[in-house]
């Protein structure tokens, strides 16, 4: 299942260079991964050896993918616990888009602190720009700024200083 706008999921992907690049594809194969999960309710390990038959991962590192999918899925409880009073909304009112995205950013600034929280929440917002709806990712962007500080406040602090 893709998210893309335009209907030609047969379009192979760009190749991703470099540790980055295929970070970046891997969240966003991750993104669309938890999407389906929360709307088709199919287990994690169908959809991703569904994604991992339906993409070329030469570019993605796929392991990245795999933690993605792991950590959200474990921790899903703690990661809606800590989105919820960051929101102008009850949680069950996002758009499933935005909310797949805020749980993956949201166990990335839990989880993964070698990724510096200003490049969690700029991945989110970019997610937000290619998948979301217009303005979702001022949506994403504010919600993931109010988060930050509680997970990651030594971080945030030292770059503000």
């Amino acid at each position: 299942m893709s998210l893309n706008h335009d209907d030609s999921q047969d379009a192979p992907q760009p190749k991703a260079k470099g540790k980055i690049a295929t970070r970046r594809v891997a969240r966003s194969l991750g993104m669309q991964a938890l999407y389906q999960w929360h709307m088709a309710g199919q287990s994690l390990n169908e959809i991703e050896a569904q994604f991992r038959v339906d993409n070329d991962f030469s570019g993605v590192d796929g392991g990245y993918f795999h933690e993605i999918l792991v950590g959200v899925a474990t921790q899903k409880t703690e990661i809606d616990e800590a989105i919820a009073p960051c929101l102008d909304r009850p949680l069950e009112e996002l758009d499933p888009v935005e909310l797949a995205i805020l749980r993956l950013s949201t166990w990335e600034l839990r989880s993964r602190v070698d990724v510096p929280y200003r490049v969690v929440i700029n991945e989110g917002i970019e997610l937000a720009k290619v998948f979301g709806a217009t303005d979702g990712h001022k949506f994403v962007n504010g919600v993931l700024d109010k988060l930050a500080p509680s997970l990651r406040a030594a971080e945030v602090s030292a770059h503000k200083r």
